[in-house]
Formats: C-alpha cells, sequence, structure tokens
C-alpha cells in the first residue's frame, strides 16, 4: 500500500527551495508514495512543473485577505459576516506596520494568518513543511500526520528570526532537515536541546537535466570581453549591491565586463538607481527571473554569488557542473560548495575584494581552465538523497 505524503509550502516563486521541491518531485518513487501539496498560493513560476501525479489541494479563499489592504480586507469581512477573520486582519495589520524585521513579521503574523486556513480533513503517514516559517507552522496545527519533518532551506542564525516564537513548532516535530553539513551545526548549536532531530538532506540536482536545458538556443550571446553570471532574488542576503560596486571597481580599471543577474525580488528598484549612479548600464544587467537560466551560466566566463548568508545554494551547484569558474564571498557555508584555489576562489565579502578576485580570473585564464578543469572530474548529482527523506518518513 502506497505511502501518503503532504508537502507544504508558500507558493512556487522564484527561489532556490521552490526550485529544489520541483526537482524531489521529480524524482520521488509515485509507485509507493501517493503525494499531496498545499499551496498558500496557487502562483509561481515553477507551478507548471508540478509533475501530474501529485495532487494540488485546494486553496483557501480567506487567504488574500493578507494580500489586500487592510481596510479593503476588513469592510469585506464584514460584509461576509467574517467577524472572527476581520479581528484577525487588523491585528495583523498591526503587526505588519510595526515590525519592521520581515522574518519576525511573518512568525507573528502566523498566529492571525492562520485563521484564514482550514485544518485539512485527510490524515497522512508524513506532513513536510519544506521552508522555514509557515509551512512548517501549518503542518504543525493544521494536519493530521504520523510523522511530521521540517525544512530550513538557510543558515538560521543569518535568518533573523525569533528562536523562541520556533520552539515551540520544533518541539512538535520528528524531524528537522536542512541543506548543508554547515547549517546542520548551526541548527543543533542554536537548538541543542533539538540535535537528534537534525538531519541534512541536500537539494537533488539533476546534471543530465541542466546539460541538456544549457543546450536550449536563447538570445543571450555575448561575443566581446568577459562575461560574469549570477543568479538569485534581488533582496539584502544575495548582495548584488556588492556586485554593482565591485562591478564598477573593474570598469573603472579598464575591463570589459557584462553582467548577468538573472532573479527577481523587491530590491529591483533600489539596485536599478545604483545601477544608474555608477554608471553600469551598459555593464551590469538585471535580466529578470528565467525559467531555465542555464543558457546564461553555459556563456559566463566566471559565475560569482555575491551572497551574505546562503543554506545550500542550488545556483553554485548548478555552475559547478556546467564546470564555470566560480567565485564566492565568503559566507558561513561557502566552504561547504568551493574548494579555495582548487576548483575556485572564496573571498571577502566586500566589493574591493570581489573585485580582485574577479580580476586575477579575468588576468589568468589558465586558472580559470584549472578550476572547470577540476570541476569536470568530479560528479555533483545528488538524486540519492531523495533515499534519506524515505528513511525519515
Amino acid at each position: 500500500m502506497k505511502k501518503k505524503i503532504l508537502f507544504v509550502m508558500n507558493n512556487l516563486n522564484c527561489g532556490g527551495a521552490e526550485k529544489a521541491l520541483i526537482s524531489l518531485f521529480q524524482t520521488i518513487d509515485y509507485s509507493k508514495y501517493e503525494v499531496d501539496l498545499y499551496l498558500f498560493k496557487h502562483e509561481g513560476i515553477f507551478y507548471d512543473k508540478i509533475p501530474e501525479q501529485v495532487t494540488v489541494l485546494n486553496e483557501s479563499n480567506d487567504y488574500s485577505y493578507f494580500d489586500m489592504s487592510m481596510k479593503s480586507a476588513v469592510v469585506d469581512c464584514l460584509k461576509k459576516g467574517k467577524i472572527g477573520l476581520a479581528a484577525a486582519r487588523l491585528k495583523a495589520g498591526f503587526i505588519f506596520y510595526t515590525e519592521k524585521n520581515p522574518a519576525r513579521c511573518e512568525q507573528r503574523v502566523w498566529k492571525y494568518l492562520s485563521k484564514a486556513l482550514p485544518r485539512l480533513d485527510q490524515s497522512y503517514d508524513a506532513a513536510i513543511g519544506f521552508l522555514e516559517k509557515n509551512p512548517v507552522y501549518f503542518s504543525i496545527e493544521k494536519v493530521n500526520a504520523a510523522v511530521k519533518l521540517g525544512f530550513i532551506h538557510n543558515d538560521y542564525d543569518k535568518l533573523g528570526m525569533d528562536a523562541g516564537l520556533d520552539i515551540p513548532y520544533f518541539e512538535q516535530l520528528d524531524h528537522l532537515i536542512t541543506v548543508s553539513e554547515g547549517c546542520g551545526e548551526v541548527l543543533m548549536q542554536r537548538f541543542p536541546h533539538f540535535k537528534q532531530k537534525v538531519s541534512v538532506i541536500h537539494n537533488i540536482v539533476s546534471p543530465a537535466m541542466i546539460h541538456e536545458m544549457s543546450a536550449v538556443k536563447t538570445e543571450f550571446r555575448q561575443t566581446k570581453g568577459i562575461t560574469i553570471v549570477s543568479i538569485g532574488r534581488l533582496n539584502y542576503q544575495k548582495g548584488f549591491e556588492l556586485a554593482i560596486e565591485a562591478c564598477g571597481i573593474l570598469v573603472s580599471s579598464g575591463h570589459d565586463v557584462k553582467w548577468y543577474v538573472v532573479g527577481e525580488g523587491d530590491d529591483r528598484q533600489k539596485l536599478e538607481l545604483l545601477i544608474e549612479e555608477q554608471g553600469l548600464a551598459q555593464h551590469f544587467y538585471l535580466v529578470g527571473m528565467k525559467e531555465n537560466p542555464y543558457p546564461y551560466i553555459k556563456e559566463a566566463d566566471i559565475y560569482v554569488q555575491p551572497s551574505r548568508f546562503e543554506g545550500k545554494s542550488i545556483a553554485i551547484d548548478e555552475a559547478k557542473i556546467l564546470n564555470k569558474p566560480i567565485i564566492l564571498t565568503n559566507f558561513s557555508t561557502a566552504k561547504d560548495q568551493i574548494e579555495h584555489n582548487h576548483n575556485g576562489l572564496i573571498v571577502e565579502m566586500n566589493a574591493a575584494a570581489l573585485s580582485e578576485g574577479i580580476e586575477l580570473l579575468i588576468k589568468d585564464k589558465g586558472l580559470r581552465d584549472s578550476f572547470a578543469n577540476e570541476l569536470s572530474k568530479e560528479y555533483f548529482g545528488t538524486e540519492q538523497e531523495i533515499e534519506k527523506l524515505y528513511a525519515l518518513i
């Protein structure tokens, strides 16, 4: 008899965790597992990538009240006699207004947001909150399941969350899963009383799929100068303002650099202004979210990840699979992904160091080729990680 599993996620917008979930779905043995997916919102660039074997459960119409303006939401709730939900939206609105830390805001709002989400009728062998905060909270409060698992896709200490708010939920999890050894160490140090619950399951990536998709012809072809590519959300975590400043240093030094950032996010306007201020409109490009980013990576001379923190970056693994010379800033888990001076460079987290590392690779093609050659000797597929999940279930 098949085991019945539920995955819970906010949506399938651009992001490493969302991409990791789709890769996991493409790897599951559906002859042994029946899979449901609960999304708070049925949206995102990866939504149409959900395999047909996965049953997407209905979303709650009331969730939309927390995306509306407070006035519109409350008026509509009162018209429909949803007094309790109107009160919850008012209280959530106060938190939205007063809590400036986005992660803690999401944590605190859950108490009221949860009023808009139903408890699921079905029972499961396992419920998996596939991202920190709301998906984990939903799995605990709204689902009947024999085993409950929660994923943390990043360095917990860098997320800005209130650990005290998470402890009651982590107590009810059977397994607390993260995506790299470094992130696992952070969780065990932050929550030593949950040490036995912590497991590491690396994100699933398929080299065969990445090579196939990278061969797709696109309009992107760079023929002159040095092409740099970075991938990630346009937000503080990814450090793209450091990249823009580093690009400015390189251009001022006379280097013909074209730097492409694939991704979308809330900081677009701020980054566009910085590009304009630095006079880099012909050198630094925010190309938006691409359903297939691999041709960009394939065409790159250098791949750069200027992040302030990461869990286990899927984009870095993809660049490694495509044998690209890679430069990372020295975030806490960088050494989990690159061996410095062997198959890439790890530089300090500032624009000057980033530009120096890039300049070194621009000038030394032999070093670029050496890094690419070392990467070509390794196999980066992680399809077998699914076995770890099966074991926990």
